[in-house]
């Protein structure tokens, strides 16, 4: 099946958006992670950054990355009128 040149461009940016996403998880899971010994050194909230962003953090940011892409793909849905309408 062929795609039209909407549907290419409807396909790029949602793999834009989904790579760009992936990175900023990439960033804070492995790089914030491999780093946990010298976020210790800091405190947050009485806590050491290291500890608080393995309890809490990486929660927080995955949350937002799901929400970014679920408000950024409603968007493109609507632009693209491939929305699916109100669900009851």
């Amino acid at each position: 099946m062929q795609l039209s040149p909407k549907h290419q461009e409807y396909w790029r940016k949602n793999l834009l958006i989904t790579a760009v996403l992936l990175g900023i998880w990439f960033i804070a899971t492995f790089v914030v992670g491999w780093n946990a010994r010298e976020l210790n050194t800091i405190s947050f909230l009485g806590f050491p950054l290291g500890f608080y962003m393995a309890a809490q953090g990486w929660l927080i940011i995955y949350v937002l990355i799901i929400g970014a892409y679920a408000l950024y793909m409603k968007k493109l849905d609507k632009t693209y009128d491939v929305d699916e309408g109100e669900q009851e």
